[in-house]
């Protein structure tokens, strides 16, 4: 191993993430692309979270191993609104291809060669029939043939075999009461079961990742709202608007995040879900990052966060019991469950000043503008109880104040009660805004 230490430090990150997945409910939908593909480091990833606790269902996507039947057979498909009008010729080849690409994937499951990332995995895999669908009808005057939409999911089935540990494989077709099969779209079968689960995550294996309108930087997170306006605004591929989607839908009907991954970068799926900031695009009904008043809980990760400060000299050392006393005055900026920055806003009495104390950004995020916004919310409550001034001490960013309107002003002229906050061996500088 050329690095130890950093594997060793990843590790330790990576813990949080293994505790708050484990028994959890992941959803994972992958298009037939990537059974074509290099599938084997994917299902080693599936082993590894399995192995980890985490109840898995795989839902997977079929469409090339059609499209490359009906060729041989020199048939074609018509397609509308992205949909293929399913006939009856076309039928048998959705159920060649769905009924082979679950044998393929169960035979990947089942390795355990030693010395393989399978080894001792022993997994188990339940198929059957836990989709129950209808036919999608006529549309436009387009009859869609045996193309269906999901009616109902088996989740007391689903669940039942997760219970007993087996990872659930899904296909893309469902069955009617009547006997028939219908063929259906795999990121509709992937966000109603997750639907029907109540799952915690549901993840797409894409083929490409999701860019902002302008199609130059991949978003790596959207809140609702926000995917909503790039479906409008932006040209998308058809397939990432479609999961686009099926991630909004599911978030408005109850699943907590969906996950966007581009399945050809080796190992997105485990940096997506243990790492921090993750590789792909997550979306959420709220904001993944938060601005919000401090509460008692946040103790730990404040201290956590302004240490490597304090011992630099950057920040005045508080205590627990100290910040367990002033908790109300503090905001913080939390990252999923991560506090990456705070502030605090003392209000002298019998005065209309305060003082903003206690800046601090996590190293990894100190370049995305934090600092500015936890000034920025402060300057704003300031103006709202009307204060006069807003006043800061401070040893090494005297000009990252500065350049926010801030004068210099000498320890002689300060309120009495602000004297208080001043040690004469810090040498702070000191620092005032005038708000009105």
């Amino acid at each position: 191993m050329e690095n130890p230490q950093a594997f060793v430090t990843w590790f330790r990150n990576s813990s949080p993430y293994i505790h708050a997945h484990r028994h959890r409910t992941f959803v994972i939908s992958f298009g037939g692309e990537a059974v074509l593909g290099d599938f084997s480091n994917l299902i080693h990833d599936f082993a590894l979270l399995r192995s980890l606790g985490i109840r898995l269902v795989l839902v997977y996507g079929i469409r090339p191993q059609i499209d490359w039947r009906l060729q041989k057979q020199q048939l074609k498909s018509e397609f509308k609104n992205n949909l293929r009008i399913t006939d009856a010729a076309s039928l048998e080849c959705v159920k060649e291809a769905a009924g082979t690409v679950r044998v393929e994937i169960e035979a990947l499951l089942s390795m355990g060669l030693t010395n393989s990332p399978m080894a001792g995995a022993q997994i188990k895999v339940a198929s059957g029939n836990f989709v129950t669908a209808k036919p999608l009808g006529v549309i436009d005057g387009i009859d869609f043939c045996h193309t269906g939409v999901v009616r109902r999911i088996d989740h007391p089935g689903i669940h039942q075999q997760l219970d007993q540990h087996n990872v659930v494989l899904i296909s893309p077709l469902g069955y009617s009461p009547s006997g028939e099969i219908f063929n259906l779209a795999a990121e509709d079968v992937a966000t109603e079961v997750a639907i029907a689960l109540k799952a915690q995550k549901l993840i797409f294996l894409t083929e490409q990742d999701c860019c902002d309108a302008g199609g130059n930087r991949a978003m790596q997170q959207m809140t609702t709202d926000e995917a909503e306006t790039l479906l409008q605004k932006a040209q998308l591929p058809n397939d990432t608007a479609r999961i686009l989607k099926a991630a909004i839908q599911s978030c408005r009907r109850g699943v907590e995040r969906v996950h966007l991954i581009n399945r050809h970068q080796d190992g997105a799926l485990l940096l997506e879900l243990f790492t921090r900031d993750g590789v792909g695009t997550l979306i959420s009904s709220s904001a993944f990052e938060n601005l919000r008043p401090a509460t008692l809980s946040d103790i730990g990760g404040i201290l956590e966060l302004i240490k490597p400060l304090e011992q630099q000299g950057i920040l005045a050392k508080r205590s627990r019991e100290k910040l367990e006393m002033e908790i109300n005055d503090y905001v913080v900026i939390e990252r999923d469950g991560l506090i990456i920055g705070c502030t605090a806003f003392h209000l002298l009495k019998n005065h209309d000043v305060a003082v903003m104390a206690c800046l601090a950004v996590h190293s990894d995020y100190q370049k995305g503008g934090r600092g500015h916004r936890l000034f920025e919310y402060l300057l704003n409550k300031a103006r709202q109880q009307n204060l006069k001034k807003l006043f800061v001490l401070t040893t090494q960013t005297t000009h990252w104040f500065i350049e926010r309107g801030f004068l210099n002003l000498s320890i002689e002229t300060l309120p009495d009660e602000l004297k208080s906050y001043y040690n004469p061996q810090r040498k702070s500088k000191i620092l005032y805004k005038e708000l009105s």
